[in-house]
């Protein structure tokens, strides 16, 4: 359950105030084939938040904003005593709320004519990072960690039947402890952009253009083995035939790259092998699709309404 409440105060006219904060209280009963590790309880987090805000000046504002948030874990890790595989190996249970702490600065402005561009700067710290095993296909808590980067995102329309918009994110993210295995956080991405345009012409045409760029990671601590960036286009070609037919023509992986879009890093046997074996494991970006679509809307005015014609 939550509660939330917030206040926005005008300090003059070229500048505001917005605080807020949420409560949050969350219940959990795991029921376990291992009695040892079934249990019950509850955690609670207040987390404050505030921005500030100064502008407009020439279609411009700047702002400044920080704040306290949570991730979850999963319940079964807050009851956990025992290693259920071995069923006699200690473990250490975790929090069910894990705080988080974050600062971001930026602005954004609409001086460029028909465009908007906004351009920020931030951290996050967490109590404990949440990591996704690829080889249980669970999620696990682990070691406190911090993330920082910037974002520049832009949106135009410099035609009535033309969008553009285009932004990209890089980032860092590290452990913050001291650890042997190193500092890297599997799995976390060093840049994604993406970028597109879509046409909408009175004509009846209408399509787009689209590309997603995700970049390397790391996928074990020491960032001795990584993950290979990739680029990924779709394209999509279509036309309304009236009110109520279009049909469309979508092209995906436009270019039939051959890429992963997920990449894991851990042992794995496969029968006759005399050991398992480190590995990199994935799945497998699809490869060019073609996909053709012919789509009929149902009219929902109801005959009785004004206006319809019979």
């Amino acid at each position: 359950s939550s509660l939330w409440t917030g206040l926005d105060v005008a300090l003059g006219s070229n500048a505001r105030l917005e605080v807020g904060a949420r409560a949050d209280r969350f219940d959990y009963r795991v029921a376990s084939s291992l009695a040892v590790n079934s249990g019950k309880g509850n955690d609670a987090l207040i987390s404050p938040k505030a921005s500030l805000v100064f502008g407009p000046w020439r279609e411009s504002e700047f702002f400044l904003s920080a704040g306290r948030g949570f991730h979850s874990n999963d319940a079964r890790g807050a009851t956990i005593k025992v290693d259920p595989t071995d069923r006699v190996t200690p473990v250490k249970s975790v929090t069910a709320l894990v705080p988080a702490r974050g600062i971001e600065i930026g602005f954004r402005t609409a001086v460029i004519p028909n465009a908007q561009l906004s351009m920020s700067f931030w951290r996050l710290d967490l109590a404990s990072e949440l990591l996704f095993s690829g080889d249980g296909g669970t999620t696990e808590s682990t070691r406190p960690s911090r993330r920082q980067g910037m974002e520049v995102a832009l949106y135009a329309r410099p035609f009535d039947w033309m969008v553009l918009d285009a932004d990209y994110a890089p980032s860092r993210a590290r452990y913050v402890d001291s650890d042997p295995a190193g500092a890297s956080i599997p799995g976390s991405i060093s840049a994604a952009a993406s970028a597109g345009v879509a046409i909408d012409l009175s004509s009846g045409w209408f399509g787009g253009l689209r590309a997603r760029y995700l970049g390397s990671a790391p996928l074990i601590e020491d960032a001795s083995v990584t993950s290979r960036r990739s680029t990924l286009v779709n394209a999509e070609l279509g036309r309304r035939f009236s009110s109520n037919w279009r049909a469309s023509l979508g092209i995906y992986n436009l270019f039939d790259v051959r890429a992963n879009d997920i990449s894991y890093f851990y042992e794995s046997r496969l029968p006759g092998e005399p050991a398992p074996l480190a590995d990199v494991h994935f799945h497998p970006m699809e490869p060019r699709t073609l996909r053709l679509t012919l789509q009929y809307n149902v009219d929902t005015v109801s005959p009785n309404a004004p206006g319809h014609r019979h």
